[in-house]
């Protein structure tokens, strides 16, 4: 089959490689028709090089239609469309059980000491193979994949792999009262599906902060008010106060995470590990690693006081400074972590109708084939061509 692998940095390909097989009687083989490309993908483009080796198949937003079923599998038969979610989730341990499916015992990584796998993300989340390829094995075929009418196109239904159900965890984490305000640090996919959603339920002002001219217009076409990074700089969490009566809003989402603009001294770091040979740069990433936490900063500085941040931008830096004064001063709620995809998929089903309030279809600013996936990797981390986000079509 055709897939997209990781050679190097800034070096995705799309290589021959085997088909997958049925190995576990709960397995099951979908033939992918739609597969994202995400931005924390752009971290393996960029920065995590040494946790990856070549020939490793990327991606984690996939859907498609079962081609095969393992022995065991009674939920699902040949010809079923399903979507399949990043987190590698048993569906049925502890864990699971309280809706903790990125911490899913089944899969967790122990000798990494991280949670549960996830698709086509790096030793430290069990080198499972990803979806941006033609086929993909599917553990727990009883519980993992979500079924889909078939009918709508792919992209009614595609971001249940990741998207929607990362965006909704990030307003429910951000705890927005009934008519509240949030600001959405980062107007990439993520951020600006959770601006829609906070909007769907109920927030009277949602600010949407960014630099990136078409992700600005974007959100303020779906009555997002947004604020320009290259505009005001430092003063964004000056502008949100402004906007509230002086004190902040209610909650800020910080969409974010380690790729943030500002201190190109912690960036140069991230470069010059990257240049190491790998047993040495991932030591150095897992023990030392600094982020740059300019979005991180800013969450702090324009939530009010009393105020909850919910982080969903990812971060890996293991020595990352915190202003915990500032923060234990402004009595603030902080919640994060990867989403538990499956926990949020029966609210959200319901709004992929005929009505589509989340405005999912049209959400994709590009589908290309998987073949042109490296080009798009490079537009995607360039911020070019008005690419907000892409499917890829094998």
């Amino acid at each position: 089959m055709r897939a997209l692998t990781w050679h190097g940095k800034r070096d995705v390909q799309v290589d021959t490689v085997p088909d997958p097989q049925i190995r576990e009687p709960t397995d099951i083989l979908v033939k992918i028709t739609s597969t994202g490309i995400c931005g924390s993908d752009l971290h393996l483009y960029e920065v995590l090089g040494p946790f990856l080796d070549v020939g490793d198949i990327l991606g984690h937003e996939p859907m498609g239609v079962v081609e095969e079923v393992g022995s065991a599998v009674s939920a699902l038969s040949p010809g079923d469309r399903v979507v399949v979610p990043f987190n590698v989730s048993c569906g049925e341990c502890w864990m699971c059980s309280r809706g903790l499916h990125s911490q899913c015992e089944t899969t967790q990584v122990r000798d990494r000491g991280m949670g549960a796998s996830l698709f086509g993300y790096t030793k430290l989340y069990g080198q499972v193979p990803g979806g941006q390829a033609e086929y993909l094995r599917v553990p727990f075929g009883n519980t993992l994949p979500v079924k889909v009418p078939h009918g709508p196109p792919d992209e009614r239904y595609v971001y249940l792999s990741d998207v929607l159900p990362t965006a909704w965890q990030a307003v429910a984490y951000a705890d927005i009262p009934a008519g509240g305000s949030v600001t959405v640090l980062g107007l990439g996919p993520i951020g600006d599906m959770a601006a829609r959603i906070a909007l769907h339920q109920g927030a009277s002002q949602v600010i949407g902060v960014d630099l990136v001219p078409e992700r600005l217009a974007r959100a303020r076409s779906r009555s997002v008010h947004t604020l320009d990074v290259d505009e005001l700089g430092s003063d964004v969490g000056d502008e949100v106060r402004r906007l509230t009566g002086g004190r902040g809003t209610d909650a800020v989402i910080e969409a974010v995470g380690m790729e943030a603009h500002g201190a190109p001294g912690v960036k140069a770091a991230q470069q010059l590990v990257g240049l190491l040979p790998d047993a040495l740069a991932e030591k150095l990433m897992e023990r030392v690693g600094v982020d740059r936490m300019t979005a991180f900063h800013t969450a702090i500085d324009a939530v009010r006081r009393g105020g909850t941040i919910s982080v969903v931008g990812v971060y890996g830096g293991a020595m990352d400074p915190l202003p915990l004064l500032t923060m234990f001063d402004k009595q603030i709620q902080l919640r994060m972590g990867q989403a538990n995809v499956r926990h949020w998929v029966d609210d959200i089903l319901p709004l992929l109708t005929d009505a589509d309030p989340l405005g999912v279809q049209g959400f994709a600013t590009h589908q290309l084939p998987l073949e042109d996936g490296p080009q798009a990797y490079k537009t995607f981390q360039a911020k070019e061509d008005g690419m907000i986000k892409t499917l890829l079509v094998p």
